[in-house]
C-alpha cells in the first residue's frame, strides 16, 4: 500500500502505484488539456508530483515538449540564475564485498588492480586538487567493512580539512558511501560533511536484487531507506540519484521523485540534490549489456521535467557525459558539475598508466579544470566553488526555506564571485583570468542593490590584495 508517510521502502516506492503512475502518464501524453493544466501548476514554480511529471515526460507532442524545455530553462534562471557550482571526486579505496553487475568495483573483478589511499597519500590528493582549483570534493569508497570501515572514512575526513596548501582549502567535503547505520551517520555528521550521497542505482525491487546479486548491497530496504537514517542522525542535505539504463526510465523517474515526495513528507525537506549519471563502460562493464540505455535526448527531458517538479533542489551532472550533453542541459536545470575529474584511486597526485587504471567508469569530459572554468565563462555561466550556505548553517530546511522564496540569489551570486575571483588569482591560466575578470565586472553591473555591489567590490579588492575566504 503507497504511503509517503511510511519509513518502509516498498510503501513509500510501493511499485503498485509506480506502475499505476506510468500507465496514467501513458494513457494521458497525449491529453492536451491536461498537460496545459500541468504546465501551468508548473508556472507557479512549487513543483508537481510525481504523476503530474510523469505525464510531461511521456508527452511526445513537439509543441509542448518545447514549453516543457522553455519552463524548465525559466525555473533554472529563476531558482539558481547563471551559477554553477563545481566540484571533484576522490577515490580513497576501490576494495568493495559487494557483487554490483554493473561496477567493476565488483568482488569478483580479479583483475582490477585494488588500492587504498594511505592519510600521506590522501593528503598529496588533496594538495594536488587544491592546485587545481578544488573547494569542495565529494569522496567515495567501495563497501568493505575490513579495508573501508566508517573509522578510516572519518580519519580522512579530518586529513582533508586539515591541509592548507598556499591559498588552497578544501571547504566542504561530501560522503558518497555506503548505506549503514543511524550511530554511523551521526559520526559523519560530528565530522563536519556537507551532503550524503547514495545512488539508488534502481527503484526496481526485482532488478535491484538481480544486479546486486551478492554483498550487503543486496537488501533493498535497507538501501533504500538509508536517507531516512540519515536525516534521523541529523544530516541536513541528502544528495538522491538512480543510474539510468538498469531499468526503464520512466520508472526511475516516478520512483526518484516518489522518494523526494517521501522526505518531505517525512522530514520536511527533500533532496539537497539529485544527480543523473548513465551507465558507462568500465574495467569489464559493457554498457551495451544493459537494454535500458537512453539517448541524449531523451536524457535532456529527463533533466527539464526534474527541474520543474522539484525546482528548489540542485542538480549535478559528472564527467560522465561529454562537454556538448553537458552544456545542452546546463540550462535545463543542471547547477553542480564536476571539473577536472579522475575517477581512480590516486588519480590526481600521479595519475596510474593506463594498464594499471582502477577507474570506476571512463570520462567523457577528460578537460582540465581551467578549460572547464573558461567554457563555463564564455557561456555566460559564473563558476562557483562556493561552500558558505554549509559554514554558515544554511543547510537543509533552512536552506530550502531560503531558496523556496527565490532569496538565495542574494547569498549565492555574491559569493560565486568572490570564489570565481579567488581561482582566477591563485590558479586561473592568463586567458581564463582575462575572461573571468570580464565576467566580474559585467555581473556587478547587474547588481540592483548597489550597497551590496559596493561591498562585493570591495572584497573582490581584498582577494586582489593576498586576502582570501569571505562570504555572505
Amino acid at each position: 500500500m503507497y504511503n509517503p508517510k511510511s519509513k518502509i521502502a516498498e510503501e513509500f516506492i510501493d511499485n503498485s502505484e509506480v506502475l499505476d503512475t506510468l500507465n496514467y502518464a501513458e494513457a494521458n501524453k497525449d491529453n492536451i488539456k491536461l498537460i496545459d493544466e500541468i504546465i501551468e501548476k508548473a508556472k507557479n514554480k512549487k513543483g508537481l508530483t510525481h504523476r503530474e511529471a510523469s505525464v510531461l515526460l511521456a508527452c511526445n507532442i513537439e509543441e509542448k515538449n518545447d514549453e516543457i524545455y522553455k519552463l524548465a530553462k525559466e525555473i533554472k534562471q529563476d531558482y539558481y540564475g547563471n551559477r554553477i557550482v563545481l566540484f571533484a571526486p576522490l577515490y580513497l579505496s576501490n576494495y568493495c564485498v559487494n557483487g554490483c553487475v554493473y561496477c567493476p568495483y565488483h568482488a569478483k573483478n580479479k583483475h582490477i588492480p585494488r588500492k587504498k589511499l594511505t592519510q600521506e597519500e590522501i593528503k598529496k590528493e588533496v594538495i594536488a586538487l587544491q592546485d587545481m582549483g578544488h573547494k569542495r570534493l565529494a569522496i567515495e569508497t567501495g563497501e568493505d567493512p575490513v579495508n573501508n570501515p566508517i573509522e578510516y572514512v572519518l580519519e580522512s575526513i579530518k586529513t582533508i580539512y586539515s591541509i592548507k596548501h598556499k591559498n588552497g582549502a578544501i571547504r566542504r567535503v561530501n560522503v558518497n558511501i555506503a548505506a549503514t547505520t543511524v550511530e554511523n551517520y551521526r559520526k559523519l555528521k560530528e565530522a563536519g560533511i556537507g551532503t550524503y550521497i547514495l545512488f539508488q542505482e534502481t527503484y526496481d525491487k526485482d532488478r535491484y536484487e538481480k544486479l546486486h546479486p551478492t554483498g550487503p548491497k543486496h537488501n533493498y530496504a535497507y538501501h533504500t531507506e538509508a536517507m531516512d537514517r540519515a536525516m534521523d542522525a541529523g544530516i541536513d542535505d541528502i544528495g538522491l540519484g538512480v543510474l539510468y539504463g538498469l531499468s526503464t526510465y520512466k520508472y526511475e523517474f516516478a520512483a526518484l521523485l516518489m522518494h523526494a515526495e517521501h522526505l518531505e513528507a517525512v522530514h520536511g525537506v527533500g533532496p539537497h540534490t539529485i544527480s543523473v549519471p548513465r551507465i558507462r563502460h568500465a574495467d569489464d562493464i559493457d554498457p551495451n549489456a544493459f537494454e535500458n540505455g537512453i539517448d541524449d535526448e531523451t536524457f535532456a527531458k529527463i533533466v527539464a521535467c526534474i527541474r520543474i517538479a522539484v525546482p528548489y533542489t540542485g542538480m549535478i551532472i559528472s564527467t560522465r557525459e561529454s562537454k556538448e550533453c553537458r552544456e545542452r542541459v546546463l540550462e535545463l536545470g543542471i547547477s553542480q558539475i564536476s571539473g577536472g575529474s579522475k575517477t581512480s584511486v590516486g588519480g590526481y597526485y600521479n595519475p596510474m598508466p593506463e594498464k594499471d587504471e582502477s577507474a570506476q567508469f571512463d570520462v567523457s569530459d577528460r578537460r582540465p579544470l581551467d578549460e572547464v572554468m573558461h567554457w563555463l565563462i564564455d557561456l555566460g555561466y559564473i563558476p562557483s566553488f562556493c561552500t558558505a550556505c554549509y559554514r554558515e548553517g544554511r543547510t537543509g530546511d533552512r536552506f530550502m526555506a531560503i531558496c523556496k522564496d527565490e532569496q538565495i540569489h542574494n547569498f549565492c551570486r555574491p559569493n560565486a564571485l568572490l570564489t570565481l575571483k579567488e581561482y582566477l588569482e591563485d590558479y586561473a591560466s592568463p586567458e581564463t583570468k582575462a575572461a573571468g575578470e570580464k565576467l566580474i565586472e559585467k555581473e556587478l553591473e547587474l547588481f540592483e542593490n548597489k550597497n551590496t555591489s559596493k561591498d562585493v567590490s570591495e572584497k573582490l579588492e581584498k582577494i586582489h590584495a593576498g586576502e582570501r575566504d569571505f562570504r555572505y
